[in-house]
């Protein structure tokens, strides 16, 4: 009988700049549902441009290892790229998450990882890409705001769609308030389409 090779493990690497709040929703997602189990998958690495970023001690916490790449250190946005995808591409990931990666990405980047690099935006795509997402939804009188996780290609904020959650914007809301009820439905909807594109790979 011929012996059954083990799969490959689905390596998930998760890219931070701060606080990594994202990024534990979904390594708690991950071991709590058993991905590994499930779909060989594992959150493999998580990687920070800032030494400082409080989701480093976070990531360590919940038992993921952890790499600093500071972009201070590189004389161009591209220098920076190609260190870190050696660094990603040395745990061979299936999928690259950006979790408040505050950075933006050379085109090369994309291309590297296209169809497998995905991206979390507090508005609801196509509506207010960029920067100051919550109080634009106000100032614009929107009635609802929210989260939009999206496919990441070369034009920011302007790939294809996975999911969406929305919320209510209230008459008395701020910026603040508004971004703290987003957040709370952003740690449910990136986890959940994290484990529907994973669900769809062969």
């Amino acid at each position: 009988m011929p012996k059954l090779m083990p799969r490959q493990p689905k390596n998930i690497v998760i890219l931070i700049s701060g606080s990594g709040s994202n990024m534990a929703a979904i390594v708690r997602a991950a071991q709590a549902q058993d991905w590994q189990q499930q779909f060989g998958a594992r959150v493999a690495a998580v990687i920070s441009n800032r030494p400082d970023a409080a989701g480093l001690q976070l990531a360590q916490s919940l038992d993921v290892a952890t790499q600093v790449l500071s972009h201070q250190a590189f004389a161009t946005r591209e220098a920076f790229d190609a260190a870190l995808m050696e660094l990603i591409d040395a745990q061979q990931p299936a999928l690259v998450v950006l979790a408040g990666f505050m950075r933006i990405l050379t085109p090369g980047f994309v291309r590297h990882y296209a169809g497998r690099l995905v991206n979390i935006h507090p508005s609801l795509l196509p509506a207010f890409t960029g920067l100051n997402t919550h109080q634009r939804a106000i100032d614009a009188g929107c009635l609802e705001a929210g989260c939009t996780v999206h496919q990441v290609t070369a034009e920011l904020d302007h790939g294809p769609i996975l999911a969406q959650a929305v919320v209510p914007v209230l008459p008395d809301d701020t910026a603040d308030t508004l971004a703290a009820r987003v957040l709370v439905q952003e740690h449910q909807l990136y986890p959940q389409a994290v484990k529907a594109w994973l669900q769809s790979q062969p």
